[in-house]
């Protein structure tokens, strides 16, 4: 690998930690790296973090906004071809996740909008 390259390799790496802790934070987990294997570690959750450029998600969620009629939240549920359904993801933007379940900041979670 060209010195370039290694220079490349460490800024990707330092900008995947930075959106890594900036996540732990905003949920009140903990940015754990590759020590335990997950990149977030929560009371709840094990998050896989990731940060790109671009992302084809971005224009189904597009999609999915557009199309929500008033007073419904917008998801995206993908499934890949040959794949059982059970295993197909599931997709929502962050401010609504937070509206669902309330500001996680700190490990607390509100359930009213779920229960109700």
């Amino acid at each position: 690998m060209s010195e370039k390259q290694q220079r490349q390799v460490k800024r990707n790496k330092a900008q995947g930690r930075k959106v890594q802790s900036r996540i732990a934070k905003m949920i009140g987990g903990k940015s754990v790296g590759t020590i335990e294997g997950q990149d977030i570690s929560h009371e709840i959750w094990s998050i896989e973090a990731k940060h790109r450029k671009t992302f084809i998600g971005n224009t189904f969620m597009n999609q999915a906004v557009k199309n929500s009629p008033e007073g419904k939240t917008p998801v995206v549920i993908v499934h890949t071809l040959n794949q059982r359904f059970e295993k197909s993801l599931v997709m929502m933007r962050y401010s609504d996740w937070e509206e669902w379940f309330g500001k996680l900041n700190g490990g607390q979670m509100l359930y009213e909008k779920v229960i109700s």
